[in-house]
């Protein structure tokens, strides 16, 4: 990692930040829950997960900008992000999976909030990790919209495998008002979707181009938007591979594996599979090249899982600042 570059890490708890200043960088910084450490000169301050802690955070790292470092930890690295991210640093969320393995590749088997903090430092400096653009509020409010969509979807499914099995008179009744209570939810989150996306004139663009893409329509596009805001602005087989559609190749010496894929963002695979299913029975060469496979002797799945990927790649190519 580059001087100048900073990396940070939040807690799960809302309590405290700590941060460590890398010596041999002096513009990386890393925060982890319980305090702050500069790594320059070795000092070691506290701060509260909370608005006036983050000013202080925010004060202690100073203003020359820098590439910060922090762990994924859903809701409470929010404020933290928005925080620095006005503040002009550049941010890259690591997934916390990766970090304990990198913990665990560098034999760092202790677990505490300082080896934490200079753990992911190192691995900030050694993958050379890159950094990501700040999600807006528009963004946070459509995710949080998304998810809460995707739980009633659950619940409506649940309520009506449920209903086929009742036969008290009492339980049927209570199933049959959860599911209208479910379809107006969805009736309303979907207003409030499609409000926020046409209030923001990216988003709109960047919806529509989805929807002209075959098999795509307004639900699968929202859900891409989420779930690969990259997308748009790499080349095909990035998006394939950072989606987990790229086939994961498995061989070792004269034995060969079956390939497979996996890893990736399984929201954008699971929002695709339908679309897939659509446009291979609709799209003629979408068609012809799922049964060339099949009849090759591929599996179904993969067969469809190929599929996925060309819907995804079919997306066109724009510049990222559009």
């Amino acid at each position: 990692m580059s001087a100048g570059s900073m990396p940070i890490c939040s807690s799960r708890s809302s309590a405290t930040l700590r941060a460590a200043h890398r010596r041999s960088q002096p513009g990386e910084l890393f925060l982890d829950p319980g305090g702050a450490r500069r790594v320059s000169d070795r000092r070691h301050e506290r701060f509260g997960n909370d608005k006036a802690g983050l000013v202080a955070l925010r004060r202690w790292i100073g203003k020359a900008p820098v590439r910060i470092v922090y762990e994924a930890t859903g809701r409470y690295h929010r404020d933290l992000m928005a925080v620095l991210g006005a503040a002009g640093h550049d941010l890259v969320k690591v997934n916390p999976t990766r970090a304990r393995r990198f913990a665990q590749a560098i034999s760092q088997c202790a677990k505490t909030d300082r080896v934490d903090a200079a753990m992911l430092a190192r691995m900030g400096a050694v993958l050379e990790l890159d950094a990501k653009p700040v999600r807006s509020e528009s963004m946070h409010e459509i995710r949080e919209l998304h998810i809460a969509r995707l739980a009633l979807h659950k619940d409506r499914t649940a309520c009506r495998n449920r209903l086929e099995a009742a036969r008290n008179k009492v339980v049927l009744a209570q199933l049959r008002a959860r599911l209208r209570q479910v379809d107006s939810q969805l009736e309303q989150i979907d207003t409030e979707l499609a409000r926020l996306i046409a209030e923001d004139p990216a988003l709109a663009r960047r919806q529509a181009i989805l929807r002209s893409v075959p098999g795509i329509g307004a639900v699968t596009a929202i859900a891409m938007i989420v779930e690969m805001p990259e997308l748009g602005a790499m080349e095909p087989k990035e998006a394939a591979s950072l989606s987990g559609l790229a086939p994961i190749t498995r061989e070792s010496g004269k034995w060969k594996g079956r390939s497979k894929i996996g890893g990736g963002r399984r929201g954008v695979r699971n929002a695709l599979y339908m679309p897939a299913l659509v446009a291979i029975r609709h799209n003629l060469h979408l068609s012809e090249t799922y049964r060339k496979l099949v009849d090759a002797g591929k599996p179904a799945k993969l067969a469809i899982a190929a599929r996925v990927s060309d819907v995804l790649i079919a997306v066109p190519v724009q510049s990222p600042g559009r």
